[in-house]
């Protein structure tokens, strides 16, 4: 038996309405969903690592949740795990002509145009109402900063953008930190909060024109600070919480050092 029919037939029978597992038996897409969103995340973090062996079985969790979907929807006789599969290679063959079909070799700066393209033109042909939006099909779940870069780089397709680059947007973040100032000192939460927002949306999109991506870049930055922590607290001979300012500040300065 191929591996991936042995998934499919482990999968069929957890969710078997008699000799299944219970707890498999009752999930739903929804219930399913933050265990996806979970498990593409650490496939980035095995990445990220650069550990394989972690990476061959995040990459399995991962195909885990796609039969996972793909079976409660058989049983609702919605789609398969072959339909699945079949649409995402008609989808890969039909974006690169230049491959599969008699379309001209393309450079990749040719290619990501055509592939927006096609792109395009599968919302419009999805549209149900309405002419369709560039801002279609981009998840309203996806992590926010990575979200704000995608609506950034669709809006920047018809010029809605700093012309002059990064340093439009450093002046743009300028000017936000001053808005965030004067609501602060109106004790005005929901205009801080209003303003937070518009600080990170502002920094995602300096990421954006810096060629950096602002997810990741946070990432990095949790690592970062989780290892210095880490590093306190192991070096520290008395516990953290009974330091005053001082010697936090002394022990941070020595994490950043070694860390």
């Amino acid at each position: 038996m191929r591996s991936i029919d042995r998934l499919l037939a482990v999968m069929a029978r957890l969710r078997d309405p008699e000799t299944g597992c219970p707890w498999d038996r009752e999930q739903t897409f929804a219930s399913i969903a933050p265990y996806t969103i979970e498990e593409a995340y650490e496939v980035a973090d095995a990445i990220a690592r650069g550990d394989s062996a972690d990476l061959r079985e995040e990459l399995g969790d991962l195909l885990l949740q796609v039969v996972y979907h793909a079976r409660m929807a058989e049983e609702e006789d919605l789609f398969a795990f072959e339909d699945v599969a079949a649409v995402i290679a008609d989808k890969m063959i039909r974006r690169h002509p230049h491959v599969f079909g008699d379309a001209a070799a393309r450079g990749t700066d040719e290619q990501t145009r055509a592939w927006d393209e096609q792109k395009a033109a599968e919302r419009a042909a999805k549209a149900k109402e309405g002419p369709p939006s560039l801002m279609d099909d981009i998840p309203a779940a996806m992590p926010a900063l990575t979200r704000a870069l995608k609506l950034q780089k669709r809006a920047a397709r018809v010029v809605l953008d700093w012309p002059e680059g990064a340093p439009g947007v450093l002046a743009k973040l300028a000017e936000e930190i001053a808005e965030f100032e004067a609501a602060a000192a109106q004790a005005d939460r929901a205009r801080e909060a209003d303003e937070i927002g518009d600080l990170l949306f502002t920094v995602a999109n300096l990421a954006r024109h810096r060629g950096i991506d602002p997810e990741q870049a946070l990432r990095d930055a949790n690592r970062k600070f989780e290892s210095r922590f880490r590093h306190m607290e192991r070096s520290s001979d008395t516990p953290l919480a009974s330091l005053d300012a001082q010697a936090l500040d002394d022990r941070w300065r020595a994490a950043k050092a070694a860390v």
